[in-house]
């Protein structure tokens, strides 16, 4: 017997690819859903019914026919056989603990978009943060340092911003915000990779290292307490850069003294994160206990670069609770008023 669905074809193509981000499948899997979405949803009501049931969809640029039969099944109320297969495989809880403090936490503050490295319009994560539940959401696009990357540069990063605006007012309304930020790279000497004029128009910033990771302990930790110390670093993100499994391979830690860049942040209030991606775990077990120890804020983010990705921050949470932190020491279980206000620099 057919299952009746009544979610209409968008939402059918948008929630296969969402499960498939979620499971840090092949991008390629995702785009030919995430193409087919976008399609339809140009379409008047009228006409998306009309070719569905004549059998015209693949007409259309971006839709497939796999896409398209998803589409048509989904057009006659009838859930997709593709959904059904994808949420049968993918749908199921991510882990075994963590979902307390994860119904705890009001946002995200690492998060990246298609103006970077993500793979996925501005407004397409912002409204995936907020069917996840979120009050918040920090956009943290990559620096400019960060070529690889597609890192903004300072005019691109101005640009964005009025993006960032107009998508809050097409939200208004609802209680999410969409909030201004970045993944700003520590450079070798400790600074930060961008305008102090636009770091100060930011809601919140995440400092990172991603170059030179094998720097000798001294001078790495050295480059990270100044980076800690800066008055516009607001968390400092993926503290090792380590990675344990994953399609890009593994890389070990970086070396540094570790009590001296967790007392740095401590002092400084700056959050160390707890990056959610399974494949970073970063930072590894001792070292998060340790920054517990010394007494160091926290932020679970997902690191997302897809919509899906930013269902990953329940592993953060499992991690947050298997080591005993108080979820107020978490800085986005906090509301957006008093995230920001703790962000702002003094």
């Amino acid at each position: 017997m057919t299952q009746s669905y009544d979610g209409g074809p968008v939402a059918a193509l948008r929630r296969i690819a969402f499960l498939l981000e979620r499971a840090r499948e092949d991008t390629y899997k995702v785009k030919a859903y995430r193409a087919a979405a976008a399609a339809l949803l140009e379409l008047p009501a009228d006409e998306l019914a009309r070719r569905a049931a004549d059998g015209t969809l693949t007409e259309l640029a971006g839709v497939g026919r796999s896409t398209a039969r998803v589409a048509e099944e989904a057009a006659r109320g009838e859930l997709p056989a593709r959904l059904a297969e994808t949420e049968e495989r993918y749908g199921g809880p991510l882990t075994a603990g963590g979902h307390d403090l994860r119904r705890a936490l009001r946002g995200d503050l690492h998060s990246h978009s298609d103006w970077s490295d993500g793979g996925s319009p501005i407004e397409e994560m912002a409204m995936t943060a907020m069917e996840l539940g979120h009050d918040y959401l920090v956009l943290t696009d990559h620096s400019p340092r960060l070529r690889v990357a597609n890192g903004l540069s300072p005019a691109r990063l101005r640009r964005q911003l009025d993006v960032v605006d107009a998508v809050n007012e097409h939200l208004a309304g609802g209680g999410f915000r969409l909030l201004k930020g970045i993944e700003v790279d520590i450079l070798d000497d400790g600074g930060l990779d961008q305008e102090e004029a636009l770091l100060e128009r930011l809601d919140v910033r995440v400092a990172s290292v991603h170059s030179k990771l094998a720097m000798d302990s001294a001078p790495m930790t050295r480059r990270m307490v100044a980076a800690v110390r800066n008055p516009f670093t607001n968390v400092l993100g993926h503290c090792t850069g380590r990675l344990v499994r994953g399609n890009r391979g593994t890389r070990p830690p970086s070396s540094f003294d570790a009590a001296a860049v967790f007392e740095a942040c401590a002092e400084n209030d700056v959050a160390v994160e707890i990056n959610a991606r399974p494949e970073r775990r970063d930072p590894p077990t001792d070292l998060l206990e340790l920054a517990r120890d010394i007494g160091c804020l926290f932020s679970i983010d997902s690191d997302a670069h897809a919509p899906g990705q930013l269902d990953l921050q329940v592993h953060g949470c499992e991690r947050a609770e298997q080591a005993g932190i108080d979820p107020d020491r978490i800085v986005n279980t906090w509301s957006r008023d008093r995230l920001t206000s703790w962000a702002r620099p003094s």
